[in-house]
């Protein structure tokens, strides 16, 4: 800026471009020019400032001292151009006095609405005063002018035209710069919306309840002579909630239904208890389909004990050899006989052989100490 001048320019506006006014203050005090081009002028980065912008429509009584001297002390002269601005006394005052400065060349135009020349008061967007000056450039930089297929980007060209004009630089020198900062800007904004969708699509997925089947499998040895899994109960623990349900064969998953997103895949607290099963308390990774092992029992059918009495004497019989399934045990001082049958060998009911002559040779699981063999 010339140092002679206080500010680099003056925006004249009528009341009702109040708001374009604010905007053009503050793309031009902010606007970035490239940095090779503020090297080879020996500029700052934002080289139009300050720009000065009257916080008020000046009022009826011609131009104040006050606002003569902010003309004065301006390099050059904005107007924005409307059908508001062209019926203004008061703008085209302030065209006509900072023409009287001398600086006819430093008046732009800066159309924001209406048609230059249309020559409909409604319409009109030029004020008469520009005509009568016979200023040598009356086209602006036109905020409407159908360049672009966005107006975001034809309003942006418009803002390039006016600092080039302002600066006194060739409009492609800043243009195309400006062009590749858009595009970069555009190409961020999408990234960052693509961001935000993807973010909200996660959240909504993360809310998206989902069911979740359970299935039982053996893991011990697989006995087809023993009963098989069965009306097992399973239970989620989910938080503070909790989700129970009976299997009813292994056959037949269990489905546990609108269960939170959020447990997808995350360690969870299941328990099963399943007759002739042992009981499963772990923590657990809930997929969609989860698979638990099982094992088996092995002293349901497999831990036998029972009492040897004969009926006769009514005393127990000590000292007797059994055998069942091929396990040896010989009965103790008060005949009781106890021996573990391993699970491959393991059946409902089995068959007692001895020496001994037996009412009944079979005994039928679980047994305890309570049951009893009679011997004749």
């Amino acid at each position: 800026m010339n140092p002679q001048f206080k500010y680099y320019a003056f925006i004249s506006y009528n009341a009702k471009d109040t708001a374009w006014g604010k905007t053009l203050q503050k793309k031009l005090e902010h606007y970035k020019l490239p940095t090779q081009l503020c090297n080879e002028h020996n500029w700052p980065r934002k080289p139009i400032k300050p720009v000065f912008f009257a916080p008020t429509d000046i009022q009826p009584g011609g131009l104040s001292n006050e606002l003569q001297e902010r003309l004065k002390a301006s390099e050059h002269l904005i107007v924005i151009c409307s059908p508001n601005s062209a019926k203004s006394e008061w703008v085209g005052r302030e065209i006509e006095y900072f023409h009287s400065l001398g600086r006819p060349n430093n008046i732009h135009f800066f159309i924001v609405d209406g048609t230059p020349h249309s020559g409909d008061p409604e319409t009109e967007c030029f004020n008469p005063v520009i005509d009568k000056l016979g200023l040598p450039e009356i086209l602006g930089a036109n905020v409407n002018e159908k360049i672009y297929r966005w107006q975001w980007l034809n309003r942006d060209r418009a803002y390039a035209q006016l600092v080039s004009k302002l600066l006194g630089v060739e409009f492609d020198a800043i243009w195309q710069r400006h062009k590749r900062q858009l595009i970069r800007k555009t190409v961020l904004w999408a990234i960052g919306i693509i961001a935000v969708i993807a973010t909200l699509l996660g959240v909504r997925k993360a809310n998206q309840p989902f069911d979740a089947e359970i299935r039982l499998s053996e893991a011990s040895v697989n006995n087809t002579m023993l009963p098989p899994i069965q009306d097992a109960i399973v239970t989620l623990t989910l938080d503070n909630e909790t989700k129970k349900d009976t299997l009813s064969s292994p056959d037949a998953g269990l489905t546990f239904n609108n269960i939170p997103h959020r447990y997808l895949d995350q360690p969870i607290h299941i328990t099963v208890t399943c007759k002739d099963f042992l009981d499963i308390d772990t923590t657990a990774t809930l997929t969609k389909n989860t698979l638990l092992q099982v094992r088996r029992d092995p002293s349901v059918y497999g831990d036998i004990h029972f009492k040897l009495w004969n009926i006769n004497t009514e005393e127990s019989v000590d000292s007797t050899m059994v055998c069942i399934q091929g396990q040896q045990a010989l009965s103790d001082t008060n005949g009781m006989i106890k021996l573990m049958i391993p699970l491959e060998k393991q059946r409902k009911a089995y068959k007692i052989e001895t020496d001994l002559n037996l009412v009944n040779d079979s005994i039928f699981m679980p047994c305890g100490e309570d049951d009893v063999i009679l011997v004749q």
